[in-house]
């Protein structure tokens, strides 16, 4: 079993990594920049250390990490989500220094980090892809010609993309014409790489992903989908396990392609396999090849703790479990609290939490490194925590999303809360019948008024009351 672990990452989920190190009796090491210094994960691991003044740049830098894990003895880096977690170069200088990734090898990031590796790769396994280009294109008259013969909509999408960027859905060809090169700009800028590919429009379709486990003897597991279908340009807001729109034979097959895929890349730990689906059509779309920052909601309806397993994995150890042994039970909501104003355009709300207070009780679960006091920094991504709810039913698991999210108490920024209890209050999302078009479609849901709690008025009036007595 693995000693002493690097977590190459901030946030919640390092301090999700840290939790699940402490259990297994592994120490763990946290790395920070300044605007870190006095973060949740810097506090709870067993040692922490400074990477410098720049707010990105010592997360950013894979030597100096390598080389920190070395100096400090670790056997071990979990890379987490975002940062550097699908960099081939960070893998490689791992396998190089003799450091283990917990993650799949360089050469599997690299084949399925670029898209059209990717696609070619699932092609070949017979997993179904979306009709495009072959490779990537070579200039904006190959792109026209491409979006003529497989017909409009089309998607503009970077090699090297992933988190929702560097996409761009084109409608006619002077929308082609004009957004080409702006994704040509957003890849080079944001992936460092220029290179781009075209794929057929899927319109509204419902986005479902499988989480797979791999072992290095060769076993894969899946454990079952979620639905992340409600998002906002590309970017999830709710996700859900499992899918309550699916039925159990499209469940097998999309499991079972999940798997095949996998086996087909030789993929190793913890992945993400996903699909669009419209009708009974099922088409790949790409595969993350990291814990996921939805996985909290698997782990809820399975009771696998896949944190655990990566670390399991990453050890050389076996799988805990047999497909057969995996059975689902329940749903499991996750709704994503970011700083941001949704009532003014999702503007980002960065500043000190004057006041936080968790929401709790019976199938509650919260992934957070937020406090009270806590200045969130302007450096990073927006997600204050991420809220968890599980039921035995769909109508229970929205009925505690519902109580979850009143519960939450959150002061001195703006969050997207109060965005989400409308959109469980909506009769679409009730009845399961949503698609990636659910949050567009219905703009009216962001005309809502702020609910105050009692305890808030009560306190507002005191504080007026002892201002006009002169206290």
């Amino acid at each position: 079993m693995l000693k002493k672990v690097l977590i190459a990452n901030r946030g919640e989920i390092a301090v999700r990594i840290i939790r699940a190190c402490a259990e297994m009796r592994i120490r763990s090491v946290a790395i920070y920049t300044e605007p870190d210094r006095y973060a949740l994960h810097v506090k709870r691991a067993d040692e922490s250390y400074s990477l410098g003044e720049d707010p990105l740049a010592g997360y950013l830098d894979p030597l100096r990490i390598v080389n920190l894990a070395i100096e400090t003895g670790c056997d071990a880096i979990h890379p987490g989500y975002g940062f550097l977690s699908e960099n081939q170069e960070f893998a490689r200088l791992c396998e190089e220094k003799g450091i283990t990734f917990v993650g799949p090898a360089s050469s599997v990031i690299h084949r399925m980090g670029d898209k059209t590796q990717a696609r070619d790769s699932m092609r070949a396994a017979g997993v179904p892809i979306t009709p495009g280009s072959e490779g990537n294109l070579a200039n904006i008259d190959e792109a026209l010609s491409l979006a003529n013969e497989i017909g409009y909509p089309v998607m503009v999408k970077a090699t090297s993309g992933g988190g929702g960027r560097g996409i761009r859905r084109c409608d006619t060809p002077e929308e082609l014409k004009t957004q080409y090169p702006r994704v040509i700009s957003e890849a080079t800028k944001a992936f460092g790489s220029a290179e781009v590919f075209m794929e057929k429009c899927i319109v509204n379709p419902r986005h479902i992903e499988v989480q797979i486990l791999a072992d290095s003897q060769g076993n894969v597991v899946h454990l079952f989908e979620r639905d992340c279908s409600i998002q906002r340009r590309n970017q999830k807001l709710i996700e859900i396990a499992p899918s309550p729109q699916i039925t159990p034979e499209q469940r097998q097959y999309i499991g079972n392609l999940a798997v095949k895929a996998a086996q087909a890349v030789g993929y190793e730990n913890a992945g993400t396999v996903e699909f669009l689906l419209t009708g009974n059509e099922v088409y790949f779309m790409e595969m993350n090849t990291r814990v996921q920052v939805e996985h909290t909601i698997t782990e809820q309806i399975t009771g696998v703790d896949i944190v655990r397993e990566q670390l399991r994995i990453a050890a050389g150890l076996p799988l805990s479990y047999r497909q057969d042994d995996i059975q689902l039970r329940g749903f499991a909501l996750q709704f994503r609290i970011n700083a941001e104003d949704p009532k003014n355009d999702f503007l980002p709300s960065f500043g000190r939490i004057s006041h936080y207070y968790a929401p709790g009780g019976p199938g509650v679960r919260v992934d957070t490194a937020i406090y009270t006091g806590y200045e969130i920094p302007p450096y990073y991504d927006s997600m204050c925590l991420k809220l968890v709810v599980w039921a035995l039913t769909w109508e229970e698991v929205i009925a505690r999303g519902q109580r979850a999210l009143d519960d939450m108490r959150l002061h001195g920024i703006k969050t997207t809360a109060s965005y989400y209890q409308q959109i469980l209050n909506h009769p679409d999302f009730i009845g399961a019948e949503f698609d990636t078009s659910f949050v567009p479609t219905y703009p009216e849901l962001l005309n809502y008024s702020e609910k105050r709690h009692p305890s808030e008025v009560a306190l507002a009036i005191a504080a007026a009351i002892a201002a006009h007595a002169g206290w």
